[in-house]
């Protein structure tokens, strides 16, 4: 029987990491079945795929452990430094996966015979620099905008995702509407969720990220970013912000209780929604995101260990879960948007309504901003530097620093990412 373990498991000095771990790792169960475990961040939907594979695998045992996005990838980097205790199957976000391709030699070598059932960009994401491919795609992000149609109701905007897209061509035209909704807001409701998110978006657009394509640190310089950057820090300074950080408890009570009108969604943030807030099935839609489309926001990848015992077990569970079949599962039961492109044509997805945000066709909007996409590169600790600029954000919602202040600490702070 598949166990689920959802503690995140803290950084440990490296002996008692390695004692409290090794029986994490994948081995012989006691009833002689193959134990793998896989170790993940967030909603993958994949729990009833593991049901069905253990059927199909009687000999089979799958331990999923689910950690936060932040301790997740933090506690990969030590498992690998330490070569004990990462799970046999382990999942990286797409900001991380440069970090992990530069060592590439503590991980299986996938199969390159499989390269053609991925988005090209997708694929090449996960190659080292000596053309080692570390990981199989699962989802992508792409970029949306969700919005409870009540709270717009109850502010005189309208509520139809055409004329809402309408609203915000630009960023801009975003924060106006939000000006204009703020002022006849419901009680303790907010136009955004909080400026990180809606600042990582902006970013998201830009042609050029926290990186070059020579791995250069180059947030300093980027125009785009401290474009988006100002135009955040106005908007929370006139009170259009929740002040919530992304994949925080505080944010999941933020879905809960109705406190911000929009968030940026990319597709993969509709289940969240739904796991957080249930009750609010037919209140949310789907529109267009501001800045004339594009971008992405997440995305992974399914890694496989060396240090693991049952690394062909594993490879063979990978492949499974990445494969365009289980992809379309996915998409289907939790509305992730699959990696695979030749799925986008098909019935199933491509004319995907989701009864939980007033029947959009979630379907074609995902899908055409898969296929438009134009990705930005991400340099070896993106992840990280993406976390410096919410912090440094937060600091600036908390009033713990003012947006200067708090814009070159994180410049400083991302610069020594690359030391």
């Amino acid at each position: 029987m598949r166990r689920t373990t959802r503690a995140a498991v803290p950084l440990l000095g490296v002996g008692l990491l390695a004692a409290s771990l090794v029986a994490g790792c994948g081995s012989g169960a006691a009833d002689g079945k193959t134990r793998i475990t896989i170790g993940l961040f967030g909603n993958f939907g994949y729990q009833q795929l593991f049901e069905e594979y253990e059927k199909a695998h009687p000999d089979i045992d799958i331990t999923d452990r689910t950690a936060s996005y932040s301790d997740h990838h933090k506690n990969l980097a030590a498992h690998l430094a330490t070569n004990n205790g990462a799970a046999d199957i382990e999942a990286v976000d797409t900001g991380y996966i440069n970090q992990f391709k530069t060592n590439p030699d503590r991980f299986v070598e996938l199969d390159a015979s499989r390269k053609d059932q991925w988005l090209d960009w997708k694929w090449e994401a996960s190659l080292s620099k000596d053309g080692k491919q570390i990981g199989y795609g699962t989802d992508v992000g792409g970029l949306a905008i969700c919005y409870r149609r009540d709270f717009l109701e109850q502010a005189g905007l309208p509520t139809e995702r055409d004329q809402v897209s309408a609203l915000w061509p630009t960023w801009e035209d975003f924060m106006a509407k939000g000006r204009e909704f703020q002022a006849k807001a419901p009680a303790g409701v907010k136009w955004f969720d909080g400026g990180p998110s809606l600042l990582n978006a902006i970013v998201g657009q830009a042609p050029t990220g926290y990186y070059d394509r020579d791995d250069k640190i180059v947030v300093g310089s980027n125009t785009d970013i401290k474009r988006g950057w100002d135009l955040v820090a106005k908007g929370v300074a006139d009170g259009l912000s929740a002040g919530l950080l992304y994949s925080t408890p505080a944010w999941n009570t933020g879905f809960k209780q109705g406190q911000f009108a929009t968030v940026i969604c990319p597709a993969w943030q509709m289940a969240k929604i739904k796991d957080q807030a249930p009750d609010t099935a037919g209140k949310w839609d789907l529109a267009a995101v501001p800045g004339g489309g594009g971008g992405n926001w997440g995305g992974s990848y399914l890694t496989v260990p060396k240090q693991g015992k049952n690394t062909e077990k594993a490879i063979e569970l990978a492949t499974w879960l990445t494969a365009p079949e289980q992809q379309a599962k996915v998409f289907a039961s939790a509305g992730l948007l699959p990696s695979a492109p030749k799925l986008y044509s098909e019935q199933s997805v491509a004319s995907k309504t989701d009864p939980f945000f007033n029947n959009a066709p979630v379907g074609k909007v995902f899908t055409d901003a898969a296929q438009a996409l134009k990705p930005q590169y991400q340099g070896p600790k993106a992840g990280d530097v993406q976390t410096e600029l919410g912090n440094a954000m937060l600091r600036v919602e908390q009033g713990k620093q003012g947006p200067e202040e708090s814009w070159t600490q994180f410049v400083g702070d991302a610069e020594k990412l690359a030391k």
